[in-house]
């Protein structure tokens, strides 16, 4: 960990359906005091409006630092900025497109680019089905540079009762991948030692 004993991560929320997701590990990461640098892509503030009925600056309050998508000159822009890794949750696959050619036209483009080329942890939640070879050839491109590719393809083996209980398996293995301790979900086996 770069930030202390807590962390610090960023978080990039683009235009994909599923701002859920990136609503409650917002919740989670603050509730752990964990350092969060949100960025908020045009798209997903109408996603924000649409399926959370939440204006862009109540979503934002969840963040401990917040950036527009057009701030490039933003502290996260740049490697010498310390962080833990990234997770673009919802990453729309026009995002993970242009992680994948290099392209980086706004500060979540640019913030993934320095978190590859620093070797940091990259985690990207698509949320879009079905997926083409166009797709398919983007995600394996990014996992054989290292890149999570985790898509938002909740387990059942926990029972869960609720969406909140999908959502927060999700998030738990976001978490789990950065080595953050939570009990969002029952895991498997945990039966057999209790």
């Amino acid at each position: 960990m770069y930030y202390g004993e807590a962390g610090r991560l960023i978080v990039g929320v683009t235009g994909a359906s599923g701002v859920v997701y990136a609503k409650r590990l917002l919740e989670v990461l603050k509730e752990k005091n964990i350092e969060s640098h949100v960025i908020v892509s045009r798209a997903a503030e109408i996603i924000i409006k649409h399926e959370l009925d939440m204006e862009r600056a109540d979503f934002e309050k969840l963040g401990r630092y917040c950036y527009r998508e057009d701030e490039v000159d933003a502290p996260l822009a740049s490697g010498s900025f310390k962080t833990d890794g990234m997770i673009i949750i919802p990453c729309s696959l026009k995002t993970l497109a242009g992680i994948a050619s290099g392209y980086t036209d706004n500060l979540i483009l640019r913030a993934a680019d320095v978190t590859l080329k620093e070797k940091r942890k990259l985690v990207l939640v698509p949320r879009e089905t079905p997926l083409n070879a166009i797709h398919l050839r983007n995600m394996l491109e990014l996992a054989r540079i290292g890149v999570v590719i985790l898509p938002a393809m909740p387990a059942f083996y926990h029972k869960p009762k609720s969406i909140n209980e999908l959502v927060d398996f999700i998030v738990g293995k976001i978490l789990d991948i950065f080595g953050i301790e939570h009990d969002l979900f029952r895991r498997w086996g945990a039966q057999l030692y209790e």
